[in-house]
């Protein structure tokens, strides 16, 4: 009998688990067009940032850049609006476009931190003709004034008004930096996220000092970051129902399986996919299919969370990371 490689994602019932995750690679058709030949089970759009929908709404869009330059001191928090490669009309779009040229879903993105009218983006995607979205929530708190509380509960209005203006189902991509995590999480369920992806990138600046300023340089992903995944996976998928996906860290096959077995039902790729192209959907598809078959698996689904806290033979070794065990047992 043949392996069942189907999950669900987002509400979606995909062919398989592996897809690309928000990167430029949509910005271009054609490059679509190959992540659907290479058997991408669904397409995800790169964010449309409240940045750029901010500016779009002050009706400043065509003096903006003129402004930044005449204020130095604007230039450190407000981007260029050279610096997206699609406006938010583009964008809406390109959705249109990839949803005229592939035949698998179309998974609209939105990246914000703060209330505001940008939100209405959120029903323009889903006119756009996007299947689901994926609300990036990047916020780095920096006023001591604001509690852990007051942070959360912005997020959860930012939640609550997307999902009131659309029908399609909405995932949330987090980063790993709540105070806890598993309690935010619970908390978003009740809010009617449909899924949540582990874990944005945070791209952090380096500092020059010999020329005072901040190196922007972007570091792809490596498969060490997956660890961290894993270990949230495990725990979260044990404790909630929603889907959860993996972004971050896999670049083969044997990446992949650890990430279903933890507890994924999604696997996101983005940084092989720039490096060595859309043929390593191909690979890491056909790759999971021969190993369920070789350890006599019927389905990915019977893969998923195998090995999260609930079943794992040792608990205690996602809660405390092997923290104790680790560093007691090092020797030079």
């Amino acid at each position: 009998m043949a392996v069942d490689l189907s999950t669900t994602w987002l509400g979606l019932k995909l062919e398989h688990p592996i897809f690309p995750g928000a990167s430029p690679l949509v910005d271009d058709l054609d490059m679509v067009k190959r992540l659907e030949d290479a058997g991408a089970s669904c397409i995800t759009m790169h964010s449309l940032f409240e940045e750029q929908l901010v500016a779009e709404q002050m009706a400043a869009h065509r003096h903006l850049d003129a402004w930044t330059e005449l204020n130095a001191e604007a230039q450190g928090w407000f981007p260029s609006t050279a610096d997206f490669a699609l406006g938010p009309d583009a964008y809406l779009e390109q959705i249109r476009r990839i949803r005229q040229a592939v035949k698998v879903p179309v998974i609209g993105s939105l990246n914000g931190t703060t209330p505001g009218g940008w939100l209405e983006y959120a029903k323009l995607i889903e006119q756009a003709g996007a299947h689901a979205l994926e609300l990036n929530l990047y916020a780095l708190p920096s006023d001591p004034g604001q509690d852990a509380h007051a942070v959360e509960q912005e997020q959860h209005f930012i939640i609550r008004k997307v999902k009131a203006a659309v029908k399609i189902p909405v995932g949330v991509k987090l980063s790993p930096f709540y105070s806890s995590l598993p309690n935010f999480v619970r908390s978003l369920e009740a809010e009617g996220a449909s899924g949540l992806v582990l874990f944005n990138r945070l791209y952090q600046p380096d500092i020059n000092p010999e020329n005072l300023t901040l190196d922007r340089v972007l570091h792809l992903s490596d498969p060490s970051e997956l660890l961290l995944r894993l270990r949230w996976l495990a725990i979260l998928s044990a404790k909630t129902k929603m889907p959860l996906a993996c972004s971050g860290g896999v670049h083969e096959t044997e990446h992949a399986i650890k990430a279903l077995m933890a507890g994924a039902s999604a696997v996101q790729m983005v940084s092989e996919l720039l490096k060595n192209g859309p043929k390593r959907i191909t690979t890491v598809r056909d790759g999971l299919k021969l190993w369920l078959e070789e350890h006599e698996y019927d389905s990915v689904k019977q893969l998923c969370g195998s090995m999260n806290l609930e079943r794992s033979p040792d608990p205690s070794g996602y809660e405390r990371a092997n923290y104790v065990k680790l560093l007691q047992g090092y020797h030079r």
